[in-house]
């Protein structure tokens, strides 16, 4: 079982990063529900923000802004923050939007898989297996996605890949609770697949094989 454990977050003021404050907030924060670092539903305070970034109060309420405009944080008519805590409906409706839209990146990327970049997957499909070995939650995420993003950056369609981004990251602490709580031994099963169909120059497979891990595991949380 992969474990659940927050890793703890670094201070790093924005100064040193080169960015604006809120710039620098709303990045790091925004990774971090993306891969899965913080658990469905967490509460977050701007006080509490400000304070593990080392910033002011104006900065996070932009960055927190921002983060709700995309689905990333949920805020209530009073002000209470938190990470998404996204019911059966919502999850499918995610899961749909990932089944249309990665397949289609996938095919699109296909006439521009080269050995190197197959060689490179086959790279971040091991670290993946590390991960899954040490239960290593976040870490997974994270490489899963960095799996998908070197297949689909290759398809030169960057609206669309925006798009497939904001998926990922509304859903980020849903994938985080599936992967905490399933013991699994298979998660690279369908990524060997998409390498197959990637080095066979195979499109219909490409789309089956990318539609079918997109979606395995959130099927689970609304089966």
């Amino acid at each position: 079982m992969l474990t659940s454990s927050n890793p703890p977050t670094a201070k790093v003021p924005a100064s040193e990063t080169g960015l604006a404050a809120h710039e620098h907030v709303y990045r790091t924060l925004r990774l971090r529900i993306m891969y899965g670092e913080l658990d469905p539903g967490v509460p977050l305070t701007l006080r509490g923000i400000a304070k593990t970034f080392d910033v002011s109060m104006t900065p996070v309420r932009e960055a927190v802004r921002r983060l709700a405009a995309e689905g990333a944080l949920t805020m209530s008519s009073s002000g209470r923050i938190t990470t998404p805590d996204l019911g059966p409906d919502r999850i499918e409706e995610l899961a749909s939007l990932r089944a249309l839209l990665e397949p289609e990146l996938a095919a699109r990327a296909l006439p521009r898989a080269h050995l190197a970049l197959i060689d490179r997957l086959r790279a971040i499909n091991a670290r993946i297996a590390e991960h899954v070995a040490k239960h290593e939650v976040a870490g997974y995420i994270r490489s899963n996605l960095e799996f998908h993003r070197t297949i689909y950056l290759r398809a030169q369609a960057p609206a669309m890949l925006a798009m497939v981004e904001t998926v990922w990251l509304q859903l980020g602490p849903t994938m985080r609770a599936l992967y905490s709580s399933q013991g699994r031994t298979d998660l690279q099963r369908h990524h060997r697949m998409i390498l197959a169909a990637l080095a066979a120059g195979d499109e219909p497979g490409l789309r089956l094989a990318v539609r079918t891990d997109v979606t395995q595991g959130l099927k689970m949380l609304v089966g």
